[in-house]
């Protein structure tokens, strides 16, 4: 396969999952800054928002302050911001019309029609009262294109490197999203255990289609480090980082090269560090700590698939 292609296909799957994890992340935010409690300074759910993605930068220079509606702007239909949910569904669809000839047509449609459909929205705004209706949008167009994958394309390694955009960036948001809640968006002493903290954690799993999961796993009370191990270490979580790393370490081998055998081993000792990992040895060594080692790690894999697979020169 020419590196060029294998380019497109990775960066079409990332672009469409990271719209999806865009819409998760702003849907929890929003789903927390409705609710009363007390924080240091006004604004402060969003401005996690913008600091755990890492556009704080970006969004200070050309935004006031970060309101809800100034956020929202930025993370959904800004031209000018290359995360936001529209320039997600817009790389998507070029990458997608660059190699029409490797993926089915259904595969082209579906792209094609949710990227008209994100014209139309920007064009006309999302209604403040359809903030979730857009969020569950965006969500379905992510579904039904990765379903629409799944069902049509023959298993080749077009189909390998589609599902490894997927699996990365769908591991880097879920450790995104847990990072913002527990990291930043702790609540104040007096609401640790109380009516809030249970809301934030359950819109936390409800973010991540993980809420029925938690119930069926632990009938119990919903606690930071059950919802943890739930979305790091139980392989039968659909969006959980061992989950995700699973398919990774799976597909690396699959896709193993002349150059690729350092990609494997960090591959493998990440993969192997989730399979034998422990919650509590994860609360000891510090939960925020072991989620940013982890985005480091998977970076640095990200360098490596480029170098390996889409930087050579085709021949």
């Amino acid at each position: 396969m020419l590196s060029s292609t294998a380019d497109h296909l990775y960066w079409m799957a990332r672009s469409m999952e990271r719209a999806e994890n865009t819409a998760r992340m702003l849907d929890v935010t929003y789903r927390m800054s409705l609710l009363k409690q007390a924080v240091s300074e006004p604004h402060y759910e969003w401005r996690a928002m913008l600091s755990i993605s890492g556009l704080h930068e970006d969004f200070e220079q050309r935004y006031p302050e970060p309101s809800a509606a100034n956020v929202m702007r930025f993370m959904t239909l800004d031209e000018k911001n290359p995360g936001s949910i529209y320039n997600s569904i817009y790389n998507a669809r070029e990458n997608a019309r660059a190699v029409r000839g490797s993926i089915t047509s259904e595969m082209w449609e579906a792209l094609n029609f949710t990227w008209l459909e994100m014209r139309r929205i920007s064009a006309e705004g999302i209604p403040e009262d359809g903030v979730s209706r857009f969020f569950d949008w965006v969500k379905d167009r992510s579904h039904l294109s990765r379903g629409i994958t799944h069902g049509t394309l023959l298993r080749d390694d077009s189909f390998r490197f589609i599902r490894l955009g997927t699996f990365f960036e769908r591991a880097d948001n879920t450790a995104r999203i847990l990072d913002v809640k527990y990291h930043i968006l702790l609540p104040s002493p007096a609401d640790i255990g109380g009516a809030a903290d249970y809301y934030q954690w359950g819109a936390l799993l409800r973010s991540v289609s993980a809420f029925e999961s938690y119930r069926k796993v632990y009938r119990d009370q919903i606690t930071p480090k059950r919802v943890a191990e739930l979305l790091i270490l139980r392989p039968d979580m659909a969006r959980s980082l061992i989950t995700c790393m699973n398919e990774v370490n799976r597909l690396v081998q699959e896709l193993n090269g002349p150059n690729s055998a350092e990609l494997v081993r960090r591959c493998g000792l990440l993969h192997a560090k989730l399979r034998y990992g422990r919650i509590d040895e994860i609360f000891e060594y510090g939960l925020h700590e072991y989620l940013s080692e982890f985005l480091e790690q998977i970076y640095d894999m990200g360098d490596q698939i480029n170098k390996i697979y889409f930087w050579s020169t085709d021949e």
